[in-house]
Order: C-alpha cells, then sequence, then structure tokens
C-alpha cells in the first residue's frame, strides 16, 4: 500500500468529480447541489512508476504489481461541520484513519455551479475546512481530558504523557491553529511521537493543498492557485494545481490516447502523477523493488526505513528473521542487464539490519522461518 489520503473539501469544489476520475470510477456521484456524496467513498489506484516496466522487461517477469493508493472522498463540509451541520461529524469522523489529507479548493469561476458561500475564494474556503476540523478536535481532547488527568494523578506513566501532549494540542487549537503545527515546530520529543500520532487528531494529519483550476489554466495555474501555493509554502505544505474537469476527461479516454489529449493541452502527463508525488514527498515515502520471473513489484516505505522494517512490509516473518538483503541500486540494475551483471560487476550488496533503504533499491531478504 501507498498511503491512504482523504479527500475534503466544501460542496461544488469539484472534490466529488476529481475522485470519480482519479479512480476512474463512477462510485461518487457528482452533482451540483451539496451533499451528493451520501457515504465516503474508498477508491484505489496504482502509483505509476515508469521503473517498474524497465525491470520487468529485464527480468522477463510475468506480472507487474504497482504499489497502491487509496483515496477517501469525504462529505463536502460546510460551517457548522463539527456541531452536526450539513452531514456533520460522521464525516469528520473518516478524516481520522487516513494518512493524509487533500484540501480541494475550488480555483475556477463557473456561473454554472453555485458555491456555497456565493464567491469564489480558496484561502476562506481552506479557513472553513480546516476549522471545523480544529472545533472537532477541541472537542474531543477537551471530553478526553478529565478522564486523563484523573488516571495521571493516580500514577499512570501513559496517562501523563497524553495529558502533556492534549495541552499542547489544546493550546495550538485554542489559539486558532491546526495541531499539525505543533510536531513542525519541534513542540513532540522523539519519544512521545507515537503517542502524539495515537491521539488521532484530524488537524494533526499532513496537508495537501489541491488547486482545481479550470482546463486553460492546468499547466500554468491562475491567480487563485497562486494564492494557495503562497499558502502551502509558508506552512512547509504541498500543493498541486489539476483540473478536475480534464481529468474527468482522460479518465474516460482509452489509455493509448491519453498523452495525445494531454499533449494538446499543454500537459506531460495526468494530474494524478502529480497528485501521488505531492503525497509522497509530503509523507517522506519512497519506493522499493521486488524482481523475478513471476513478478515485478513496488513497496512504499518511508525515508529512513532499515532493511528489516522494509521486509516487514512484505510480512511480519520477513522482518522478525531478517538475516540480510542483497540489494541492487536501480541503475544499476538497469545500466548492467538485471541481477547477474551487477553481480559480475560487483554492484550486487550484502546489506545487515543497519541498512537504509533507498528509492530505487532492488531488494531480495534473507530470512529464518
Amino acid at each position: 500500500m501507498g498511503f491512504k489520503c482523504g479527500i475534503v473539501g466544501l460542496p461544488n469544489v469539484g472534490k466529488s468529480t476529481l475522485f470519480n476520475a482519479l479512480t476512474q470510477t463512477a462510485a461518487a456521484q457528482a452533482a451540483n447541489y451539496p451533499f451528493c456524496t451520501i457515504e465516503p467513498n474508498v477508491g484505489e489506484v496504482a502509483v505509476p512508476d515508469e521503473r517498474l516496466d524497465k525491470l520487468a522487461k529485464i527480468a522477463g517477469s510475468k506480472e507487474i504489481i504497482p504499489t497502491r493508493l487509496t483515496f477517501v472522498d469525504i462529505a463536502g463540509l460546510v460551517k457548522g461541520a463539527s456541531k452536526g451541520e450539513g452531514l456533520g461529524n460522521q464525516f469528520l469522523a473518516n478524516i481520522r484513519e487516513v494518512d493524509a489529507v487533500a484540501y480541494v479548493l475550488r480555483c475556477f469561476v463557473d456561473d454554472d455551479i453555485i458555491h456555497v458561500e456565493k464567491r469564489i475564494d480558496p484561502l476562506a474556503d481552506a479557513e472553513i475546512v480546516e476549522t471545523e476540523l480544529m472545533i472537532s478536535d477541541l472537542e474531543s481532547l477537551e471530553k478526553r481530558l478529565t478522564g486523563l488527568e484523573k488516571k495521571a494523578k493516580g500514577g499512570d506513566k501513559e496517562a501523563k504523557q497524553q495529558v502533556d501532549l492534549v495541552n499542547i494540542a489544546l493550546t495550538y487549537l485554542r489559539d486558532g491553529r491546526p495541531a499539525r503545527f505543533a510536531a513542525k515546530e519541534g513542540k513532540i520529543a522523539e519519544e512521545d511521537e507515537k503517542a502524539w500520532i495515537g491521539l488521532n487528531l484530524l488537524t494533526s494529519k499532513p496537508v495537501l493543498y489541491v488547486c482545481n483550476v479550470e482546463e486553460a489554466s492546468a499547466a500554468t495555474g491562475n491567480e487563485y492557485s497562486k494564492l494557495v501555493e503562497a499558502r502551502a509554502k509558508a506552512e512547509g505544505a504541498e500543493s498541486v494545481i489539476i483540473s478536475a474537469r480534464i481529468e474527468e476527461e482522460v479518465a474516460q479516454l482509452p489509455a493509448e490516447d491519453r498523452a495525445e489529449y494531454l499533449e494538446t493541452l499543454g500537459l506531460s502527463e495526468p494530474g494524478l502523477n502529480r497528485l501521488i508525488r505531492a503525497g509522497y514527498s509530503l509523507l517522506h515515502l519512497i519506493t522499493y523493488f521486488t524482481v523475478g520471473p513471476k513478478e515485478t513489484r513496488a513497496w512504499t516505505i518511508t525515508v529512513g526505513t532499515r532493511g528489516p522494517k522494509a521486509a516487514g512490509v512484505i510480512h511480519t516473518d520477513f522482518e522478525k528473521g531478517y538475516i540480510r538483503a542483497e540489494t541492487i541500486a536501480y541503475a544499476d540494475y538497469v545500466s548492467l542487464g538485471g541481477e547477474q551483471g551487477a553481480k559480475s560487476a560487483g554492484k550486487a550488496r550484502a546489506e545487515g539490519k543497519e541498512y537504509v533503504v533507498q528509492d530505487g533499491d532492488v531488494m531480495h531478504f534473507l530470512f529464518n522461518n
């Protein structure tokens, strides 16, 4: 699995149209009225990686298995969602299960599609979404705090740790700032990171701003997307420009016609590719490969992952019984014609438990059963 990305936004910003296009399904009903998405929709897409084809061709693999990205389409939020307005809290809860949150922001003008706030202002839209998530977190933490304080006074060390972290989060939220800034600003100690994630806060998730622009601005962006890009840069977040309309049209074309269609619009690739790259950058994700006659397969890990943990992505037994990994860099594997060529040239390495896996590594794990 690559990562799980929640898609949020106000009604009529193109969120469900984008979801449909990205997953090439019609699972989410895109319509010109609020709350057309009654249930959170989940869709999976293959993560595009041209390296897979090259590796598979060299190895003569019968099958290519890319890693996958899961999109969760959450119903459109409105002011007061945290208080039960619109579809309310039941949909906010779905955001807690994702790795990152994509804020889809309307950066296009279209008089035929009514904006729920009767204006086009992507930064204001982002503020509404963020505020509703912050209010939900604030209420959740305040409810939890009393019980945690009682446990902490009784000598529960874990509860004391949680009380300290809850108070850090509350300080940020009461100041009108999302909880993710606490980690960015160094307020969460390394030994507390797991417990911090365990608080499961909506606003502690990394944010990816998706600027939904009109077709003519898909290649260069527009005045609205530039405002969003500036906000993302100031926050240390990621932003990506996409035309949901174009993505919808591309999804309906035969695969062999897509590149030509995109080229006529001044685009070299689908928006999905850019969105995935932005997500990988945001979450510090990389890919390694396993290659053989049966299959060539991509696996997603975080930057800095050591050999045993990387092996554990395939199966927990690989991590537990890890001995070493036979490793070849992608560039060496390709330029030297595969495993045997790399071995003959001395480019195949035996790496132990402390080895930090690099993006593109071709790996074969040896482990005890």
